[in-house]
């Protein structure tokens, strides 16, 4: 009834409220329309998170852009979907409950943006208003501040048009029951002012027992033109998302998942559950002083109210109790407040033969985020771990179930305090860059960021504050070679840092109060070949250097640095081979090595796929009909730093036929996992390996009038 609720007043308040004009055309669908089931290009070539309009190619760094009309196209539902198909990187599981990349071996839950601006909350966040996604790869904290030690993922909301109206409606359905109906609709108020409203309502399931949930977005955006030379954007965005959170299946004696669990869930049948309520506006004011001049400043506010409550398998002997788990819960909560203002002042400067690009940049953040958890609390047991018998469905609902010896058992969230943190952050940034294009063939790139992050967390039980002050420089050089207008060789180096109150700011307790940020730095050599104007190749080269400053054993008032590097090798090519055929495939290879105290380890980070492989490839059958297949290979990887849990090395093929009904509807049917394959893709600890989807196809329909 809820989901019918929303979609009924999405409808109403998207369709009704604005009037349809019969000459209206999509811009953002033109190009798809020019080969309408695979779309016009796979390649786009302007970078919103770079915040200066330099080309790809000009690039000293390896980046991906995805369209909205690979999105659409590819039948792409969430990031890690789009993860998927990209070299270099990996999913991780994220306890079931939020977005969770691995950039080229390092594991992030914050290094998330939109429109250029921090959206660091653990949620999983929706595609259905988005222009494109940007990956850019290895640190760089000169455009993104603290943390991206393997990259960002940046998304690019679509944003009002000038001059034409147009509508777009979708809705799908697959074979696990879930369905979703998504509206893109752009009006003109006059002559000067747009307004875009983007919405959506899904129902969520999946092939695991009792997953289930609901999700809606509503994102109206307006822009006005000012005058000739300046523009202002102006959205608001409300997300309600609820659903069931799975932490995946155990492993057994041989440190792979038991497969005969393949259809149990490890936790409560009710209680697993989690939800957010997000309210974001955003503003951009961009003004045009001259043809060299542009000064885009920035305002950004996210209110964000998320809890998570979840039970998982936290400990599992098969060898000695096979028919038995130990559970593990807790419930979490998270208030987060973000108020970001940001300005950007771009100039091109020509001195004599040589031309410079200028970036100077300032950044403020001010954030507040109150979190808690408390912990299981059995009353079998007194603390917060039980033991079940391993049953479909397990003997756990509600927080009440029957134990492995028979007794029943309850739990309560409410004893059981872990954390209770009020956390206040202000960051102060200012960067500065310059490229420098020396001839037609050479430019270079240099720049610097200076951060100074503030935080301030309140351990509510103790009544304890502590603060901690970082001052950061972050630098960033670059060489880019062009033998040919259409082909580029650079080099670059860059760097980014984490303040030890990590991601989430969970604390600044204890030791971590006198320690300095963990460091990166990123050293990559790269490749880049425009082939045709619709077809590229990449391939690029990279180390990342961790240093983390630890308390040294032996003198507490002295530190160690302690050293630790991920290297690679990642090759992408990606766009239209011809009018009919499309096609993007990737490669990446990763090692690494554990370092501690003594040095190397011999052990292999944690997430770390020796060998990745992925294919999209579309073929025009005819004017009307179309065909898409896909693969993505993973080797195995280690789910935990002690090497002893494995993740099966998998492949996974998807499918996709597409066709258009008339001149305004068509439609697509995407297969995923056509094989039926049992694969692993991802876990969050030792007995949490997720079990992939199995075979599901999922019926689009879209309306262009």
């Amino acid at each position: 009834m809820r989901i019918c609720q929303r979609l009924f007043v999405l409808l109403q308040s998207g369709i009704i409220a604005l009037p349809v004009h019969a000459e209206m055309v999509n811009p953002s669908t033109v190009e798809l329309e020019e080969v309408v089931v695979i779309g016009a290009s796979l390649y786009d070539d302007q970078i919103n998170a770079l915040k200066t309009p330099t080309p790809i190619l000009d690039v000293a760094q390896s980046v991906v852009i995805i369209n909205s009309a690979e999105i659409e196209s590819r039948g792409y539902g969430s990031v890690s979907d789009i993860i998927n198909y990209l070299p270099g990187l990996n999913t991780s599981q994220g306890e079931g409950h939020r977005d969770a990349v691995v950039f080229r071996g390092v594991r992030s839950t914050a290094d998330f943006f939109v429109d250029g601006m921090r959206d660091d909350v653990q949620y999983f966040r929706p595609l259905y208003n988005l222009e494109q996604v940007e990956v850019l790869k290895g640190p760089n904290a000169l455009l993104f501040g603290r943390g991206g030690a393997g990259g960002v993922l940046n998304r690019v909301t679509k944003k009002g048009v000038l001059d034409s109206e147009f509508l777009h409606m979708g809705a799908s359905a697959d074979t696990f029951g879930a369905a979703s109906l998504q509206l893109d609709r752009n009006i003109l108020l006059d002559d000067n002012v747009a307004l875009r409203f983007n919405a959506l309502a899904e129902t969520l399931e999946n092939h695991r027992d009792f997953f289930d949930g609901d999700r809606v977005g509503v994102n109206p955006a307006l822009k006005f033109r000012l005058s000739e030379k300046t523009v202002l954007d102006l959205s608001y965005e409300l997300l309600d998302h609820e659903q069931f959170i799975d932490r995946g299946i155990v492993t057994g004696s041989n440190g792979r998942p038991v497969e005969a669990y393949r259809d149990i869930v490890f936790g409560d049948l009710e209680q697993n559950m989690s939800s957010l309520e997000a309210h974001l506006v955003k503003g951009l004011l961009q003004r045009r002083f001259s043809e060299n001049t542009k000064l885009n400043v920035s305002a950004f506010y996210g209110d964000y109210e998320k809890r998570y409550a979840n039970f998982y398998a936290s400990s599992y002997t098969q060898g000695s109790d096979p028919d038995q788990v130990t559970l593990d819960g807790y419930v979490d909560t998270t208030q987060r407040q973000n108020l970001i203002l940001s300005g950007n002042l771009i100039s091109k400067v020509v001195t004599g033969a040589i031309e410079h690009t200028l970036l100077l940049g300032v950044e403020r953040i001010d954030t507040a985020s109150n979190q808690d958890r408390f912990n299981a609390f059995w009353d079998t047991t007194e603390d917060d771990n039980e033991i079940f018998a391993v049953t479909r469905p397990l003997a756990l609902s509600g927080g009440a179930g029957i134990n492995a010896v028979g007794n029943s058992t309850r739990n309560d969230f409410s004893l059981d305090l872990n954390d209770d943190t009020h956390v206040d952050i202000d960051v102060l940034s200012v960067y500065l860059q310059d490229e420098v294009r020396l001839t037609q063939q050479l430019s270079v790139v240099l720049g610097a960021r200076f951060d100074e992050f503030e935080i301030s967390v309140l351990n509510v039980p103790a009544s304890e504050t502590r603060r901690r002050k970082d001052d950061e420089v972050s630098p960033r050089a670059g060489v880019i070679y062009k033998p040919m207008a259409s082909m580029s060789v650079y080099a670059s180096y860059s760097e980014s840092f984490l303040p030890r109150s990590g991601e989430q700011f969970a604390n600044v307790n204890g030791s971590k109060n006198q320690l300095d940020p963990d460091t990166f730095s990123n050293l990559e050599l790269g490749f880049k070949w425009n082939i045709s104007d619709r077809l590229n190749f990449t391939a690029a080269l990279f180390e990342i250097e961790k240093s983390s400053p630890q308390v040294a054993d032996s003198d507490s008032s002295t530190l160690d640095v302690i050293d630790s590097t991920i290297e690679g090798f990642e090759a992408q090519i990606q766009g239209q081979i011809n009018d009919s055929w499309a096609l993007s495939a990737g490669y990446s290879y990763l090692d690494g090595e554990q370092v501690n105290r003594q040095g190397s380890t011999g052990l292999r980070p944690r997430e770390l796929p020796e060998h990745m492989f992925s294919l999209w490839t579309t073929y025009q059958v005819s004017p009307r009909v179309g065909l898409g297949l896909g693969l993505t290979h993973q080797d195995e990887s280690f789910i935990n730093n002690s090497n002893s849990a494995v993740l099966p090395s998998y492949t996974r093929i998807d499918a996709a036929l597409y066709v258009d009904v008339t001149e305004n509807v068509s439609m697509q049917l995407n297969i995923d996992n056509v094989a039926d394959e049992l694969y692993f893709p991802n876990a969050h600890s030792t007995h949490q390996a997720t079990v992939g989807e199995s075979v599901n196809a999922r019926l689009s329909v879209n309306w262009r009038p």
